[in-house]
């Protein structure tokens, strides 16, 4: 319909707001319904169809506009708003713990009237211009000038009815469609008329349609110029006329027409009149009968007719608008009590019925307007309530700012909404670097741990002839020592940004390193006892036990490579972007690939070192100075705990810092046994070489002998 008339323009301005920033100058304009809530819905309507405009004195200040003539149709558009609205606030689903209320103004059909209700709207009725004015957002259910599609020109305008873009197009098919080639034309001055039949008469001759006339008209033109056009359409040869009219200039032009007594017209309406129901009487059948247009859909509204019913002047009885509405309906003069009637006047006190009443207030057999109110009041809502939803959500939605529009959107799943919630940003990437404190500290222990084996390797490659060292087993030292060296290094791989390589490398080599280690540990556990077994003190170890504990070794650990191939091949380790675990954070990590390869990897290791540990422990009393299978069982003790104490810490821990427990857990059980087992022979080699002899180191097995 018109851009300044019939239009539900919605400014939502929050409970106890005072900001201004501008009004118009005069008189304030103040809404004919109102009620408070959280948040204010604002409508204008046409609730009058007439003006009495007073010439201005140009000494004073504009008076405030008189609208007269009420309009049943619209004042049911606007009780459709607060029908919608009350029903709003009955649910708990939607705009929970959020009262609406509403300010509707009377637009009375009039450009400055519209104009002067949208500023209220915006700003309130202070009397200020000091400041820049700011745009709302308005919905409309009944302004359809294709012109308000220009997103540059209107950035922050909605409907809930069709652009006349489309009508337009559609009416100009419909007279092709009959074969009327030879058509008259009469529009309302302004944008809704003007730019709605400009589209027609283009499309018109466009499909072999001629148009003899095209008058414009306004429903504040004299009566004189309404006159004129219709001399023009009287005396045209044109026996088809479209009228693209807003219903204010339909009724000016049909009051005319039918004084000038013009029939026998084939009339082609807009969607405005066309299907309004007071226009549809014997007295005016006999001028628009057998007229065509195309309507607006419409629907039914549950509960709409029973709201409709109940309003009454005693829900405010001191609104005059509700008191006018009541004599209009009943044809009464409105008084407190019935002992106030006289005999030459009807009154009423506001106990009558609407029941009984047939008008166009109460009928609705064909909801289409009323519709596209209900639907524009519930796109606010929603629009409100995901508003809402996105500012104090935790999940990932931004708020987006394009008769100023915003959108909340749920943003990509790699981003994330600034702390305002006014756009999406890149979420933080999480992963354990080599440049921050904990990366930094964890590899300085591996390469600490590294370095230190490395010299306790150099130093036995020193003394590699003494007593101590061949009693300590070499070749199988040097294998542990490099084992060792390899645990060490493999902590490194968990560090840094999760690659495909790197992921399938850090869970294998850590499960090799430590079968290799656990079945050196295991090996050196069963030729301690071996030795202590023989029979001659002194002896060394039988020749038969090395080849032995060098098959034990190679097969323990190929046992593991076996079921680390079968977890790479089946299921490798894959690079992941966990997004689930934190809102704003994304993860970087390996995902397991399988959970069964996993767990089978770290128990095969968890069974060679309870079998150490065993062997260890039965071995503790073993008769000797240096009893190696001592502290073979101090640092088994310590390897048990710390990866018994690693599984819940690891299932547990967020981030980053299920990698660093992961690497706690090699570091510390690395450290533990190169401490347990070799530290003790650090300190004979170093500190005491007088002990470091043959006898001294099976003196007290020899003595017990003798």
């Amino acid at each position: 319909m018109l851009i300044f008339g019939f239009l539900l323009l919605c400014s939502i301005k929050t409970k106890g707001e005072t900001k201004v920033n501008c009004s118009m100058i005069g008189k304030p304009e103040y809404p004919l319904l109102s009620k408070d809530g959280d948040i204010i819905i604002g409508g204008a309507f046409s609730i009058h169809s007439k003006i009495n405009l007073e010439m201005p004195s140009f000494t004073e200040k504009p008076h405030r506009l008189i609208c007269t003539s009420l309009n049943l149709r619209e004042f049911r558009f606007a009780q459709t708003m607060i029908f919608a609205i009350e029903e709003i606030n009955s649910k708990a689903s939607l705009l929970p713990n959020i009262s609406i209320g509403y300010q509707i103004f009377d637009s009375c059909g009039s450009t400055l009237a519209s104009m002067r209700s949208s500023m209220a709207l915006m700003n309130g009725q202070e009397l200020t211009a000091e400041h820049i004015c700011s745009g709302k957002t308005a919905i409309s259910h009944f302004a359809t000038c294709a012109c308000l599609s220009n997103r540059k020109q209107f950035p922050s305008f909605f409907r809930t009815i069709p652009s006349d873009f489309y009508q337009s197009r559609a009416l100009a098919q419909l007279v092709k469609h009959f074969g009327w080639t030879w058509v008259g034309a009469v529009r309302s001055d302004n944008d809704y008329g003007n730019n709605g039949m400009a589209t027609f008469v283009e499309v018109a001759e466009r499909e072999g349609v001629c148009i003899e006339y095209s008058e414009a008209i306004s429903r504040t033109n004299s009566k004189e110029k309404i006159a004129k056009v219709v001399e023009v359409i009287k005396k045209g040869t044109a026996k088809v006329l479209v009228a693209f009219l807003a219903q204010g200039e339909m009724d000016v032009l049909l009051e005319e027409i039918i004084g000038q007594n013009v029939t026998g017209l084939q009339w082609v309406g807009s969607e405005s009149w066309i299907t309004a129901r007071y226009l549809a009487t014997k007295f005016v059948s006999k001028v628009l009968g057998g007229a065509v247009g195309f309507t607006i859909s419409k629907s039914k509204i549950p509960g709409l007719r029973e709201f409709l019913l109940k309003v009454n002047p005693s829900q405010n009885p001191s609104n005059a608008l509700l008191r006018e509405f009541w004599e209009m309906a009943f044809g009464c003069h409105l008084f407190p009590t019935i002992s106030s009637k006289t005999e030459h006047e009807k009154f009423c006190n506001g106990s009558e019925n609407l029941t009984n009443v047939s008008n166009e207030f109460t009928d609705v057999s064909e909801l289409r307007i009323s519709n596209n109110v209900y639907k524009a009041i519930y796109a606010i809502a929603y629009a409100l309530h995901n508003t809402l939803a996105c500012k104090t959500s935790n999940e990932s939605y931004a708020l987006f700012v394009f008769l100023d529009s915003a959108e909340c959107i749920k943003c990509p799943l790699e981003h994330w909404s600034n702390e305002n919630h006014s756009m999406c940003v890149l979420k933080k990437v999480e992963f354990l670097s080599f440049e921050e404190n904990m990366g930094i500290l964890l590899t300085a222990f591996s390469l600490t741990g590294v370095s230190l084996t490395i010299a306790v390797a150099l130093m036995f490659y020193h003394f590699i002839d003494t007593p101590l060292v061949k009693a300590s087993n070499t070749e199988l030292s040097f294998l542990l020592l490099f084992s060792l060296s390899l645990c060490f290094l493999c902590s490194l791989t968990f560090i840094g940004q999760p690659t495909e390589w790197s992921c399938m490398l850090r869970h294998t080599a850590f499960g090799i390193t430590f079968a290799l280690c656990m079945s050196c540990v295991l090996a050196r556990t069963i030729a301690v006892v071996m030795a202590f077994k023989t029979t001659v003190p002194g002896t060394s170890v039988p020749q038969c036990t090395l080849p032995l504990q060098r098959i034990s070794v190679f097969f323990c650990t190929f046992f593991q490579v076996i079921i680390c191939t079968l977890w790479l091949v089946l299921a490798p380790p894959i690079p992941y972007k966990n997004i689930t675990h934190s809102l704003d954070t994304i993860i970087l990590e390996c995902d397991l690939g399988s959970a069964i390869g996993f767990w089978a990897v770290l128990g095969y290791i968890g069974l060679l070192s309870v079998l150490c540990f065993i062997l260890a422990f039965l071995a503790r009393k073993l008769p000797d100075n240096f009893n190696e299978a001592k502290f073979i069982t101090f640092s088994l003790l310590i390897f048990c705990a710390v990866w018994i104490t690693f599984i819940p810490a690891y299932v547990s821990s967020p981030g980053k810092f299920t990698v660093a427990v992961e690497i706690f857990a090699i570091l510390a059980s690395s450290f533990g046994l190169l401490f347990c087992i070799f530290t003790p022979k650090c300190y004979i080699i170093l500190l005491k070489p007088e002990q470091n002899t043959r006898k001294h180191i099976m003196g007290k097995t020899h003595n017990k002998s003798q």
